[in-house]
C-alpha cells in the first residue's frame, strides 16, 4: 500500500503516543492491535469516534459531513489529480470502473480548468481568461 510520506509520519508519532499510553495503562491495557484505540487499548466506541468527526469538521471549518462522504472526497481528489481510472481503482480498493461514477465528482474548479485547456488548444494562449 502506497502511504504519503506526511501521512506515515503522523502515524508513526501516533504509535509512539500509542506506546506511552500502553506503558501508563499497564496491566489495564487490552491489546487488540488497533491503530487508533483509547488509551487502555480498548476499541473506540463508534458513538464517541462519530462525534470526534464532527468536533473536527467543525474545528476546521468544514459544513457537516458523514465519515464515507471522505471517501467521495478521496476519489475526486484523485480525479482533480488526473490519476487514471486503473490506478484510482487500485488505490480506492474498487474492482469496477462504474465505482468511479459513483465515488469521483466533477468540481466547479475541474470544469473551469477542462474549459481553459480546449480553448488553449482552439485559440491558443492569447485569449482572454474568462474562467478565473
Amino acid at each position: 500500500m502506497a502511504i504519503p510520506g506526511p501521512l506515515i509520519d503522523l502515524l508513526r508519532a501516533h504509535r509512539e503516543v500509542q506506546a506511552q499510553e500502553r506503558l501508563t495503562a499497564g496491566s489495564v491495557w487490552e491489546d487488540h492491535e488497533y491503530v487508533f484505540a483509547q488509551p487502555n487499548g480498548r476499541p473506540i466506541d463508534p458513538k464517541v469516534d462519530h462525534q470526534a468527526w464532527k468536533d473536527l469538521l467543525e474545528e476546521a471549518g468544514v459544513r457537516e459531513a458523514r465519515l464515507r462522504d471522505a471517501r467521495h472526497t478521496a476519489a475526486t481528489m484523485l480525479l482533480v489529480l488526473n490519476v487514471g481510472t486503473r490506478a484510482v481503482m487500485d488505490m480506492m480498493g474498487w474492482s469496477s470502473s462504474s465505482m468511479a461514477a459513483r465515488y469521483q465528482h466533477v468540481t466547479n474548479d475541474l470544469r473551469h480548468d477542462i474549459a481553459d485547456s480546449l480553448g488553449g488548444q482552439f485559440w491558443g494562449a492569447t485569449g482572454t481568461e474568462q474562467n478565473s
